[in-house]
């Protein structure tokens, strides 16, 4: 589970072991949190599955991902919406997107979340994926990057969606891998 730290106590951390971090106090209403989950695919095949693919999420994952539908656009063009039906936590939830930005040299995709449970519990969320090639070895590090500003203090940041992002991306990664 990722720690809630401030940015400098981030900052002066040493340990490049670190995989999760949460970027911002406790008591703040807005937050940024992160996992880096090292994969075997390549960092283009990974973004490509997002980007251009991500009705094909749910045949790699679907534990985690029911279906995914494009409602208005193209897959890969920003300000195309897109509906998520996930289980998290054993529960069915839907998330409605809008591909903020993709960036193919970066394999970088960002979705504003518009409607959907999360915006039960947030006033603005933002999920970006970000998949690098592993420095000196095979694989890569797909970062999912969450910022969001919760809806009143109750509300807790939204740690629980670590396991879930990891959980999944390693799932996917075995399905791009088998199907080479």
């Amino acid at each position: 589970m990722a720690e809630v730290e401030t940015k400098q106590e981030i900052k002066a951390a040493t340990e490049p072991e670190k995989k999760a971090a949460t970027e911002t106090k406790a008591d703040s209403m807005v937050g940024e949190i992160w996992i880096d989950v090292d994969i075997k695919a390549s960092a283009g095949k990974f973004h490509h599955m997002f980007a251009k693919r991500p009705h094909h999420v749910s045949n790699a994952t679907p534990r985690h991902i029911g279906g995914v539908e494009l409602h208005e656009g193209e897959w890969d063009k920003v300000g195309s919406i897109v509906l998520w039906n996930y289980i998290h936590e054993g529960k069915p939830k839907v998330a409605k997107d809008r591909i903020e930005a993709v960036d193919p040299e970066k394999n970088l995709i960002k979705f504003r979340v518009l409607e959907g449970d999360v915006l039960k519990e947030y006033r603005t969320f933002l999920i970006t994926l970000q998949v690098t090639p592993k420095q000196g070895g095979p694989g890569s590090v797909a970062r999912w990057h969450l910022e969001y500003e919760r809806i009143d203090d109750k509300v807790a940041h939204p740690e629980t969606l670590l396991p879930f992002l990891e959980s999944m991306s390693k799932e996917i990664d075995e399905h791009l891998l088998s199907t080479e």
